[in-house]
């Protein structure tokens, strides 16, 4: 059975996804090598209150999952948290563990008081819009300037 557990982001396992994660931006990102900007997140960011960064195991108890959620400036209906790195490896996809991961996080942040769940991504990571389309959000106006994105998303909570 799958597992979902906090784990600091810098931490051995959490790190190793990342890194997996960005490598995979990259390497399909439009605009050819460099034009995707790596920003690896501070530890702080994802620590309590400022956040939380999870870890999902497979039934092996491999890492094979990760996201996070951190608080960011207040939207028109208050608190806001904004979904952040959203990934599972290969071996795991087609397992409906990134809806997992994302409920979870969802929950946190109810859990946390946030009004509104938000997040970018670029048109051409269609999975990834399709499970946010099925799990609720809908484009909002950009809230952001990250370089990296071309569609931004809400959810009431």
């Amino acid at each position: 059975m799958v597992s979902i557990r906090t784990s600091p982001v810098d931490a051995p396992d959490a790190h190793a996804l990342l890194v997996e994660y960005f490598a995979l931006r990259a390497s399909i990102f439009p605009g050819g090598p460099g034009a995707y900007r790596t920003v690896f997140p501070l530890p702080a960011t994802f620590v309590e209150p400022a956040g939380v960064f999870v870890v999902l195991d497979d039934d092996e108890g491999r890492p094979v999952g990760c996201g996070g959620i951190r608080r960011i400036a207040d939207g028109p209906d208050g608190p806001r948290d904004e979904v952040k790195h959203l990934f599972v490896r290969d071996t795991g996809r087609g397992r409906g563990w990134g809806r997992l991961i994302l409920e979870d996080l969802e929950r946190r942040a109810r859990e946390r008081g946030a009004a509104e769940l938000v997040l970018d991504t670029h048109h051409t990571l269609d999975a990834a819009g399709g499970l946010y389309a099925r799990s609720g959000f809908h484009a909002i106006p950009a809230y952001n300037d990250n370089t990296n994105a071309t569609r931004w998303y809400g959810k009431s909570l």
